[in-house]
């Protein structure tokens, strides 16, 4: 029988006239991995900080077993500015002796990328006073990850970790033993790691069995069963459950609930989006260029990020953009942004970005300063326009759009002065949508969003016709609102991703498994990215092409792209054709042998881009 390790009793907690917590009791055993979920302001962060006694409660008691070993990781670190790396993570151990342990060793590697921590310019002596507050987070997540713990409590653990950290971490925290509560809005982390739920709304904490998909279905019949109205039994929760249910197989590989009872529910929810149905409005409000990159070279400084980078942005598609921390991501769309809003007048240090006339751009950076604080939210709302178009005869007003957004009546006149971090985030996406833009650049909008926003943003883009490139470490929200993943490895290239995210893990893997034998395990030598990945293209591989063929491969490659894009296209009108002539077996039989020819085409092509990939990376 499972070692109970806190008990949480009667507890309750008011700040000013607000309950965030009324009366709440629950219990953490061992072996339990539990997945802390609500709205921002509802109590999550409170919960866990009494739950780990570093807060007090107004009423009842949190007690712990006796000798209870316990980490948190909370969202202020307290590491010591004038210490080292080495300091705070590894202590006194010798070189020796931490490099051989298989745990230290791998801790280092998945948060910072490899032994000699490259990225810090002295690795494990580098100070840590300078340092980021994304720098410091990693730090204070591989000192807590390193020692041993029978309960691990993380506040927020994927922030500042990029997509292949946050795989790293789902994979270590469930070999671990150490029992595990954690707040996050990152719903593939939640659906990864964690087998209970708690979903903390109005003063109450409702639990539930299983992973994040198990917790959208059962809150989704708990809310039927309360026969809640209408309106609300099919809301946001009914969609983002059909998306579940239809997505990967890994996303659904191991569902807890009744597989009939959950497609009975989604039986009358469409799918997410009609693509064919928003490019065709995209084309008709972009025209056919959007954006069209020839031969461009981006750089940071001196650093040459992206070089003979020949890639096309078109009408209605929906990109999702990845790569390794410092690849380019961010200065790729600020040069398309520059190259946008100055009408074509700031070019990149070599090449041309082409920008289509109609381009109305809205550019989300990671930065939330254009706010004026003196302006109540829907005041900052209206300062853009009072009623927005949607698309497809949909408009909203500011006022309706704001409460779609989570700023209900009395919130929309607070102060923006008064809003919290996710508050602000949320009202800079919602004037961006206000300003009707028919291209979105949006650079990491999931920072400082609870899980309920997000819901609401993937909706609201679900229906937008325009053309989208979103930069996200948020696994989930990219494969739900985008179509296509394209990647920046490191090496200057920028490449499509047929498979999507587990294809982008899968090369990285192999680019540091090829790097790894040049390194040894106990005194690992400083080694800086480069030089990594240009091992992780050799070995038996063919020798590289020469820089011609390498631009000509490239080009290739993006014309078979569009290609394919094109075929996708034509196969789902075809689709919908034989399904609308469904009685009429001639064309039924003539619409299927086109189809067939389609199909054909497009796997034959399919095969040549695999053979140009090989050649360009």
């Amino acid at each position: 029988m499972a070692v109970n390790l806190v008990n949480v009793e009667a507890v309750s907690k008011v700040y000013g006239t607000r309950a965030l917590l009324d009366g709440v009791s629950l219990g953490v055993s061992e072996g339990d991995r539990i997945g802390v979920v609500g709205r921002n302001g509802d109590g999550k962060t409170t919960l866990i900080r009494m739950l780990a006694k570093l807060e007090e409660a107004d009423t009842g008691r949190v007690t712990h077993s006796g000798g209870l070993h316990l980490g948190v990781l909370t969202q202020h670190d307290s590491l010591n500015p004038e210490a080292t790396i080495r300091h705070e993570v590894i202590g006194d151990m010798a070189d020796h002796e931490w490099a051989g342990s298989a745990k230290i060793r791998d801790v280092l590697t998945g948060l910072f990328g490899g032994l000699a921590l490259p990225g810090f310019e002295h690795g494990l002596d580098t100070v840590i006073g300078p340092l980021s507050g994304g720098e410091r987070r990693r730090i204070a997540l591989a000192q807590l990850l390193i020692a041993e713990q029978d309960l691990i409590v993380l506040d927020e653990p994927t922030n500042h970790l990029d997509v292949e950290g946050i795989a790293w971490l789902a994979a270590h925290l469930r070999t671990r033993r150490s029992a595990l509560v954690c707040v996050t809005h990152d719903r593939w982390f939640l659906d990864q790691v964690c087998t209970r739920m708690w979903d903390v709304q109005r003063g109450s904490v409702f639990e539930y069995e299983g992973g994040y998909s198990d917790y959208v279905f059962a809150r989704a019949e708990r809310e039927r069963i309360a026969a809640t109205e209408e309106a609300k039994r099919q809301n946001l929760v009914r969609k983002e459950l059909a998306w579940l249910r239809r997505g990967a197989p890994a996303r659904t590989s191991k569902p807890r609930f009744r597989v009939e009872a959950a497609n009975e529910l989604i039986a009358d929810v469409p799918p997410p989006r009609d693509t064919s149905e928003l490019r065709k409005f995209a084309s008709s409000r972009l025209g056919k260029t959007v954006f069209d990159l020839e031969d461009v070279t981006v750089q940071a400084g001196p650093k040459v990020l992206l070089k003979h980078l020949t890639w096309q942005l078109g009408p209605g598609d929906r990109i999702g953009l990845v790569g390794v921390n410092g690849a380019g991501k961010t200065s790729l769309l600020r040069a398309m942004a520059d190259a946008a809003r100055s009408e074509g007048e700031v070019q990149p240090v070599a090449g041309r970005v082409i920008v289509g006339k109609t381009v109305r751009l809205a550019y989300l950076s990671q930065e939330v300063g254009e706010l004026d604080p003196n302006l109540r939210v829907l005041q900052a709302v209206q300062q853009v326009r009072d009623r927005v178009d949607l698309g497809k005869g949909r408009e909203m007003t500011a006022g309706q759009l704001c409460e779609q957004f989570g700023f209900g009546k009395e919130k929309q006149w607070t102060p923006v002065s008064d809003l919290s971090g996710g508050e602000r985030r949320r009202l800079q996406i919602l004037r961006l949508l206000m300003d009707e833009p028919n291209v979105l650049f949006l650079d990491e909008p999931t920072n400082d969003l609870d899980i309920e926003t997000l819901t609401q943003l993937e909706d609201l883009l679900d229906g937008w016709p325009g053309s989208m490139v979103v930069i996200s470490h948020d696994r989930f929200f990219v494969e739900r609102t985008t179509d296509r993943v394209f990647a920046l490895m490191g090496d200057a290239t920028l490449r499509m991703l047929p498979r999507g995210i587990d294809e982008y893990l899968e090369r990285r893997g192999r680019m540091l498994q090829a790097a790894a034998p040049s390194a040894p395990a106990a005194a690992p030598a400083k080694q800086t990215q480069g030089q990594g990945q240009a091992q992780a293209e050799t070995g038996t591989r063919a020798p590289a092409p020469s820089s011609a063929d390498a631009r000509a491969a490239k080009k290739e490659l993006q014309k078979v792209e569009r290609q394919l894009d094109k075929l996708s296209q034509n196969e789902t009108k075809l689709h919908a054709q034989i399904a609308d002539n469904a009685t009429d077996f001639g064309k039924v039989a003539k619409l299927d042998a086109e189809l067939r020819e389609l199909v054909a085409e497009r796997e034959e092509l399919e095969m040549r881009w695999l053979e140009l990939a090989e050649t360009v990376g």
